[in-house]
């Protein structure tokens, strides 16, 4: 770990989970303006991948979560990130679940969010998303994780997601559609078969109406699964999401298994748990769903990656690209150049 940041977590790590996100987040964009992001990353060369029709370039993105409100796009850009993916949002603001709602388990590498989707609305991330033009003009990729409303009955959830496509669409390269989060009642049930594939069936044909409107743009959606399912339930939501024409598939959400971290005080806390307890389960689920679609569309890996042998077992596993987020917060911005120079090794030697 690179030793100036070892310092600033020692001492983030007093405040409360919630006040150190938003002390970084507050300071991030005039660290990386006056170049001081150097003093806890390096550079590191470019090793591009094509998914989703999109060039990448890198396999190490930002997991959805960090920059809720796409505020910092530009900033987590020059820190390394080739993709950003901002959210979730929502059509209306809201202020999410009460607090407390972030708890850190140290000793596990872990972290248990109950945050609830708390953003400020679509059209006010539209004014946010301005400021992530330099990120884009440097060939960045910006996704934009949208979900429900807490107050919408799962009945009219297409409603939501067409709201957030419609004033999202022109600025995403591509859309993640979150119906695995475990902190918004019912969105889970939003995967079951049917339920899946009419959702899914309504956003394609809003996307395709989008694009004509938008001059023929065509904007890839990717769609971010729970690995709380039963393997055959996975293979399942994955053949809807192969029927409906989406583009990819981000293995995976939180989880609200407390098997790992059974022993630990906090364990009884609600809400999604990320960190190094998910790797192995969420690695599971990769694998599954690379070896069920055989190539049928790209796999986007989240869940658990804290050191650079993680991203490299999770591209074993059937991922193109990989999504940091825990593990940036326990090892720091260099995690970021040591995964995507891991990748980039691991996939020189294996090249067909």
């Amino acid at each position: 770990m690179n030793p100036i940041y070892k310092a600033a977590k020692s001492v983030l790590f007093r405040f409360s989970p919630e006040q150190a996100h938003h002390l970084i987040l507050s300071n991030l964009d005039w660290v990386t303006q006056l170049g001081l992001q150097k003093m806890v990353t390096r550079k590191f060369p470019e090793d591009p991948i094509e998914i989703m029709g999109l060039r990448f370039p890198n396999c190490v993105g930002l997991a959805a979560g960090m920059d809720k409100n796409g505020e910092h796009v530009t900033a987590f850009g020059a820190l390394g990130f080739g993709s950003v993916e901002i959210g979730t949002v929502t059509p209306r603001g809201q202020q999410g679940n009460p607090r407390p709602r972030l708890f850190r388990l140290v000793e596990d590498k872990a972290i248990i969010n109950r945050m609830g989707f708390n953003n400020v609305g679509a059209l006010e991330v539209t004014k946010n998303l301005q400021s992530a033009r330099a990120f884009k003009n440097r060939g960045g990729i910006l996704g934009i994780n949208i979900g429900k409303n807490k107050t919408t009955p799962n009945d009219n959830a297409f409603k939501d997601y067409a709201m957030c496509m419609d004033w999202l669409y022109e600025y995403a390269d591509y859309l993640t559609i979150n119906i695995s989060s475990p902190n918004t009642p019912n969105l889970r049930d939003l995967q079951a078969k049917d339920e899946l594939n009419k959702l899914l069936e309504n956003i394609a044909e809003c996307r395709t109406k989008l694009s004509e409107v938008h001059e023929g743009r065509y904007v890839p959606i990717a769609v971010k699964i729970a690995p709380d399912l039963n393997d055959d339930d996975i293979r399942l939501a994955l053949d809807v999401i192969v029927k409906n024409k989406m583009d990819a598939v981000i293995c995976t959400n939180t989880t609200i298994s407390r098997e790992a971290i059974a022993t630990n005080p906090l364990s009884k806390e609600t809400g999604g748990l990320s960190g190094e307890p998910l790797f192995e389960r969420s690695t599971e689920v990769t694998r599954l769903a690379a070896e069920h679609l055989q190539g049928a569309l790209p796999i986007i890996a989240s869940g658990g990656v804290m050191s650079a042998n993680d991203a490299v077992e999770k591209i074993k596993a059937g991922a193109s690209i990989v999504q940091l987020f825990t593990g940036f917060i326990y090892e720091g911005p260099e995690l970021i150049a040591d995964c995507s120079e891991a990748i980039a090794q691991y996939r020189a030697n294996n090249k067909e």
